[in-house]
């Protein structure tokens, strides 16, 4: 990882923050992927680690593709078609986006400005969005010629439903953020200078939470947007067998009981 994707741990939260502030926090250069996939698998590996808050530095969440690069076919965007294909796309930009889809632990993204394209698929990877009163959000890409080829077309209508997916898709409009909350794409608009705040309360909710049933709880969630509804019936059963056999499990019932905080150990 370098200083193009930030990774700091504070307690049990990671802040992972897009740092190209200069040019909008732009993706999709050599090595984003390895970057964004490093950081997903240390979060992965330390269990000590119950959320992460993604942002970006400086004005803009992220702007999306390189497109100075497209338009001069520089690195990757300059190789022949199958090469790109698996060169910019398969092992580079889409590994951005799966790095942050398979992020076990719930993942928050503080928007703070622009999520546009690109951008606004990774800000879809989010378990949870808050915005900044100066986001605005976009799916453009056929205002540039291209079509939704980073994940964009199975993830936002997912997240906004058809009909809001398809007109930003086909008009090329760009929303402000209370549309975007009114659409259901962020949960909370709040002042920009406010933003990082909110979402480190929202963090310091959820890590109060016992951490191997907070992983698994989103494991759930996740594989029911594709799963039967007797798949996931069947893993609910399995892994309530197993975090019912916690230490975590019992502290929580006895500070039930008790009337007092729980003290989670990840056992």
């Amino acid at each position: 990882m370098n200083d193009n994707l930030l990774f700091e741990k504070n307690g049990h939260v990671v802040t992972l923050t897009m740092n190209r502030p200069d040019d909008r926090n732009p993706l999709g250069m050599v090595g984003d992927g390895d970057n964004f996939a490093e950081a997903a698998e240390r979060v992965n590996n330390d269990n000590d680690v119950r959320c992460v808050i993604l942002t970006g530095a400086g004005k803009a969440f992220s702007a999306g593709g390189n497109l100075k690069a497209m338009r001069d076919r520089e690195g990757t965007f300059g190789a022949p078609p199958l090469e790109m294909r698996d060169e910019a796309y398969r092992k580079n930009i889409h590994r951005i986006v799966r790095s942050l889809w398979n992020i076990e632990v719930p993942t928050i993204g503080a928007i703070n400005g622009p999520a546009i394209g690109l951008g606004n698929d990774v800000g879809c990877t989010c378990d949870i969005r808050i915005a900044a009163d100066s986001a605005k959000f976009g799916a453009t890409f056929l205002k540039v010629g291209l079509i939704p080829g980073d994940g964009g077309s199975w993830l936002l209508p997912r997240v906004i439903g058809w009909s809001n997916a398809s007109r930003l898709f086909f008009t090329g409009d760009v929303v402000d953020a209370e549309t975007a909350r009114a659409w259901g794409l962020v949960s909370d608009v709040v002042p920009a200078s406010d933003l990082m705040n909110e979402a480190h309360a929202l963090a310091a909710r959820i890590v109060q939470q016992p951490p191997h049933a907070l992983r698994m709880t989103k494991r759930l969630m996740r594989d029911g947007m594709s799963a039967s509804f007797d798949t996931i019936m069947e893993m609910s059963a399995s892994m309530q067998v197993i975090v019912q056999n916690t230490e975590d499990h019992l502290e929580a019932v006895n500070a039930f009981f008790d009337k007092r905080t729980p003290e989670f150990k990840g056992r």
